[in-house]
């Protein structure tokens, strides 16, 4: 039995680690931000604001000033400006990133010291620096669980692997690694819902590619099979739950069903693959995976069997 825990939401980001992240160049050196956290998966151009218009403006928001912004203030008179800024940095926004290395005004000096809010300086583009910043943000603030399995992207297809304690979840992983797949997480998996119908999974840091065999202890993927045997995240397509095989229980086996489980309020598909002596999973898990790609491209073989065998009733009838 698959069992889903419940979802937590993430805790705000302090500031300082988009900072690290983006390589941000302080243009306000004499800002705190210690203090500062982002706790919503948005950035702003605060164009509007500037020219005085603040219904429905948020203020959690990243605020960027690219070179439509920044001509902007360049034409106002110094009275203009020091209005329009001193109004932006009084809303209580987080942050202030000016794109393309653009030079600092004197004013967004002075009134981003007297609030207290950091003002940075990136040499990369509006839209580039925004597409960015708004993936990074929405993996860190995504609601996420952790499964109790292993994950890993088999022919393109991410790939959980769940089942009880010691049903052989990582021996099989092992096995699909030396054909060639590579591992995301071995144990705890770590998924977030980053967009509508799109959950991402990483591994924690602490155990990030390694793994335990038993008889064997904990190995390295990196060192033993090296990097192109790793990755570091991966769309989640399909879960694949081992189990012993259980005389009592009728399995599915032409594959007319489809099952799917909710993970963070997302249907995904989901096989259970019953273990027996002598049963290649490595092989299996892989043709779980091609199938399962075959079904997102319109093909299914079961119907396609269907087809035929109907087809080929329909002839004899005749």
């Amino acid at each position: 039995m698959i069992n889903i825990p419940e979802p937590s939401q993430a805790e705000p980001v302090p500031l300082a680690k988009m900072v690290s992240r983006f390589s941000l160049q302080s243009l306000t050196p004499g800002t705190d931000i210690h203090k500062t956290f982002l706790s919503v998966p948005n950035i702003s151009r605060p164009g509007l604001q500037l020219a005085g218009f603040y219904d429905r403006f948020n203020n959690e928001y990243v605020q960027m000033l690219g070179r439509n912004e920044m001509y902007y203030l360049a034409s106002l008179s110094t009275e203009q400006r020091n209005a329009s800024l001193e109004k932006l940095f009084a809303s209580g926004i987080p942050c202030v990133v000016i794109t393309h290395g653009m030079d600092l005004l004197d004013e967004i000096s002075i009134h981003a010291t007297v609030s207290n809010v950091p003002v940075y300086s990136t040499k990369l583009p509006s839209s580039e620096f925004s597409s960015e910043v708004l993936r990074w943000l929405k993996m860190e603030l995504a609601p996420s669980i952790t499964l109790h399995g292993v994950l890993l992207d088999i022919y393109g297809e991410g790939v959980i692997i769940m089942g009880e304690s010691g049903v052989g979840k990582s021996e099989t992983a092992l096995q699909l690694i030396k054909l060639g797949h590579r591992l995301i997480a071995d144990d705890a998996v770590e998924v977030r819902r980053i967009a509508t119908g799109t959950l991402m999974g990483t591994c924690p840091s602490v155990i990030q590619y390694f793994t335990e065999i038993r008889g064997i202890g904990i190995i390295d993927i990196k060192q033993m099979f090296g990097v192109e045997a790793i990755k570091t995240s991966q769309v989640v397509d399909l879960v694949l739950y081992l189990e012993h095989f259980d005389e009592k229980k009728a399995y599915d086996r032409m594959g007319h069903e489809s099952h799917t489980i909710d993970i963070l309020g997302q249907q995904v598909s989901h096989v259970t693959i019953p273990i027996r002596p002598g049963r290649n999973l490595a092989v299996i898990c892989e043709a779980a995976a091609v199938n399962h790609r075959q079904k997102k491209m319109g093909y299914n073989a079961a119907e396609e069997l269907n087809k035929r065998m109907r087809a080929l009733f329909s002839n004899e009838e005749n």
